[in-house]
């Protein structure tokens, strides 16, 4: 049996390549990591960005407490075992009412592993709404082997190098994938996603943390 999602949600991700909303923090535990954050931009008087905001779990309690999580990694077993490595994570901002997207892509494209069974779990700070600019994916698309990206350079795009899709996915919408603060997703390191601006007053904080079965091995430089 499954330890925190249900079987049909195993199943769901296999098939789809996602699942949403996953309930793995209490309102007090999300107010505290989001505090903590905030409290250290403001003594640095700016917003986090690179290169903190990258494997912040080196650096903050906060972020190390995230990664280490008993309901994020009982909900990670589900899909990829027992023996976890988190191999990576990101912190994404998207100020409020401002344009910050991200291109249809797939994240083994930056990873370079193998086998592909890396795992994403996005987990909310702030309300990741359709509003707020949640994520977008194509349901299944894990499964249609690993397209061609290019690097369009934006300073909207979250990506720095905005890696991306170009063409094929261009008009496409996608299911939107709305999770409340506290809340996580999980998707295939193969699963086609994107993104759009933020129209709230809000700013959304999500922190995206990458978890491996740890036979999984680096196939590039």
């Amino acid at each position: 049996m499954p330890k925190l999602l249900t079987p049909s949600q195993v199943d769901g991700y296999a098939d789809d390549g996602f699942v949403f909303p996953i309930d793995v923090l209490t309102p007090e535990e999300t107010r505290a990591f989001r505090g903590e954050l905030e409290a250290w931009e403001t003594r640095q008087g700016k917003a986090i960005d690179f290169p903190e905001k990258s494997k912040s779990y080196l650096l903050f309690n906060w972020a190390d407490q995230l990664v280490h999580h008993p309901k994020i990694l009982d909900a990670v077993e589900d899909v990829i075992g027992p023996d976890i490595l988190v191999y990576h994570s990101t912190l994404f901002v998207k100020e409020a009412h401002t344009p910050a997207y991200v291109r249809w892509h797939q994240d083994g494209t930056y990873f370079h592993l193998s086998p592909h069974l890396h795992v994403t779990a996005w987990v909310a700070l702030s309300d990741a709404s359709v509003e707020a600019g949640c994520m977008q994916v194509l349901p299944g698309s894990h499964q249609w082997g690993q397209f061609e990206h290019d690097d369009q350079p934006d300073p909207m795009n979250m990506i720095k190098r905005g890696q991306g899709i170009s063409g094929r996915f261009d008009d496409a919408r996608g299911t939107f994938m709305p999770i409340k603060p506290g809340q996580m997703s999980l998707h295939h390191t193969d699963l086609v996603h994107a993104s759009g601006g933020n129209q709230t007053n809000d700013r959304r904080l999500g922190y995206a943390i990458s978890y491996i079965p740890a036979h999984v091995k680096p196939t590039g430089a």
